[in-house]
């Protein structure tokens, strides 16, 4: 197994465990927002996305980190999230979380009226290859990239925090 699997595996424990002291990133209650107009799939108004709720814990690993957000769809039409992008890491990776299992995926949906919350032990976004160890009070510019939806990318700032946040707490 290599190397990369079993942090991986580690982060997952932590993910799905809801262990405190975690590996990944969650979805705080930041202020970052942003929101991109655009021409959705399927009937009804376009997508209209906006992007809240975004933090990434401080890892505890100088290579890998989660981060985690909400994006609302207000419009008629779905859009998927395809990929993320960011100064802080060399790849930006989307997973699913089903019990104690991570799974890659190529998109996540954003359901016309509804929303995609991304968050510990579910659906989040893995940092790869971090450039450096982001401390509590960095502030990370993330850059997503969808389809149906025009401006394709919406670009948000979110806050890292301590690995014992938790949003709501």
């Amino acid at each position: 197994m290599t190397r990369r699997r079993k942090l991986t595996g580690a982060v997952v424990g932590a993910v799905a465990g809801g262990a405190a002291v975690a590996v990944a990133a969650v979805v705080g209650l930041g202020s970052a927002s942003s929101s991109a107009a655009g021409s959705g799939s399927g009937g009804g108004s376009p997508a209209r996305l906006a992007v809240s709720d975004g933090y990434i814990p401080q890892p505890l690993l100088t290579d890998m980190a989660a981060a985690y957000l909400t994006v609302r769809n207000t419009g008629g039409g779905a859009a998927e999230l395809t990929s993320v992008t960011t100064p802080l890491a060399a790849h930006v990776t989307l997973h699913t979380t089903v019990g104690t299992t991570m799974r890659q995926v190529m998109s996540l949906p954003v359901p016309a009226g509804g929303s995609l919350a991304l968050g510990l032990g579910a659906d989040h976004l893995m940092l790869e290859n971090l450039t450096r160890r982001p401390a509590v009070g960095d502030k990370v510019t993330l850059t997503l990239h969808f389809t149906h939806a025009t401006p394709a990318t919406v670009t948000v700032t979110v806050p890292v925090r301590p690995t014992t946040y938790r949003p709501g707490g």
